[in-house]
């Protein structure tokens, strides 16, 4: 198994946990499900214009996709697509956003 699928995994188990524990609703479950397949199509979307050499979306939504709770979709994204997995300055924001998501997310059912 990849790194990145045990990341991802992971994290939905431990929603499910805290779903079934009463402490987060299945709406939240939901929003972070389709907030990760929505970045994986916009990521999926991005590359395709990077290799047409058209538009592009700005970096700063992705992260905003990302920080809202679409992040598991863009991790998946990054590494299946090979799209800004190797940028260090998107990946170092990413990862804060990442951190800043999970962080909410620990406050709020704590």
């Amino acid at each position: 198994m990849k790194w990145y699928w045990g990341i991802a995994g992971s994290f939905l188990l431990v929603l499910v946990g805290l779903m079934l524990g009463k402490k987060l609703t299945s709406t939240v479950l939901a929003i972070y499900l389709a907030a990760s397949l929505f970045a994986y199509l916009v990521y999926a979307y991005d590359k395709s214009a990077a290799r047409r050499q058209q538009w592009r979306i700005p970096e700063r939504n992705l992260h905003l996709i990302a920080l809202i709770g679409g992040w598991p979709g863009a991790l998946l994204a990054q590494q299946r697509l090979r799209h800004k997995s190797k940028k260090g300055e998107f990946l170092l924001v990413f990862w804060a956003t990442v951190a800043l998501n999970c962080g909410l997310l620990w406050w709020w059912v704590r």
